[in-house]
């Protein structure tokens, strides 16, 4: 296990697991716990040795979103300096943000608990989402006057349409776990007890084809909504180019012609 404190970072057989360590604040976000989230998503980003990650939370809640001390801090930063500061912060939320999303592997998230505001929308940068029976989702920034800055206006409409996000984003309301699989946000329901090794097991049958091939796919097919057909097959023709160079394309094509000459 790395040396964090408010996160936990481990491995599962080539699977990395990242839990949120602030159990006794629900595992909201902090400026502290975001600087620690952004080390260990650059070092799992980086490592060849891991081939998918998991994101879930210590304690009952996966994360109860942004840190509300931090909110406070930025109001009283003198008046002339909100704005900047507040521009400022938002550039750090975004590059975590798209650390998660651009991930060159699979990600799952594995949400124990309640899942809100920034946490919600964390939740969704991943590839996949997989919860427990007392998981729940609320985009809630409404209640503090805030829009989804984390992903959410992006991802939500993505999984549960445009009407439905609006819906969420308008009321704040929380989503239980029956409705958010019925909906779209989660794509297996677990138990608490196993949630993560399920997550973890997951994950490894995601991440068992080529890793050049995923990481490609997985570039191309994020771009998928805004690109037109003939740009997204370009750039499948670019990276089809690399996967013919790639180790495991060769190595996969000579298994399959020798087992053909043993069976001639």
């Amino acid at each position: 296990m790395e040396n964090y404190s408010l996160i936990e970072l481990k491995y599962e057989s080539g699977v990395a697991v990242i839990a949120l360590n602030r159990p006794e604040k629900r595992n909201a976000m902090s400026d502290d716990m975001r600087t620690e989230f952004i080390d260990a998503l650059e070092r799992v980003a980086a490592d060849k040795a891991v081939r998918a990650l998991v994101i879930t939370g210590n304690g009952k809640g996966f994360c109860a979103g942004g840190d509300v001390s931090g909110m406070k801090r930025r109001m009283e930063a003198p008046q002339g300096e909100v704005g900047f500061n507040g521009w400022s912060r938002q550039q750090r939320v975004h590059y975590t943000q798209k650390l998660l999303h651009t991930m060159p592997k699979p990600t799952v998230a594995a949400v124990n608990g309640a899942a809100a505001g920034l946490g919600a929308d964390t939740a969704l940068c991943c590839d996949f989402v997989i919860a427990s029976e007392h998981a729940s989702f609320s985009w809630s920034y409404i209640n503090r006057g805030l829009i989804p800055d984390g992903g959410g206006m992006y991802f939500l409409p993505r999984r549960v349409g445009l009407a439905k996000a609006k819906e969420l984003v308008f009321t704040g309301r929380k989503v239980a776990i029956e409705e958010a699989k019925e909906i779209g946000i989660v794509d297996r329901v677990s138990h608490a007890d196993s949630l993560v090794a399920d997550a973890v097991a997951w994950a490894k049958e995601l991440s068992q084809g080529s890793p050049t091939a995923i990481a490609l796919g997985k570039t191309i097919m994020n771009q998928s909504y805004e690109l037109p057909a003939d740009q997204i097959f370009a750039q499948g023709s670019q990276a089809q180019g690399i996967c013919y160079t790639s180790a495991e394309h060769r190595e996969s094509v000579l298994a399959f012609l020798n087992k053909l000459a043993d069976k001639g």
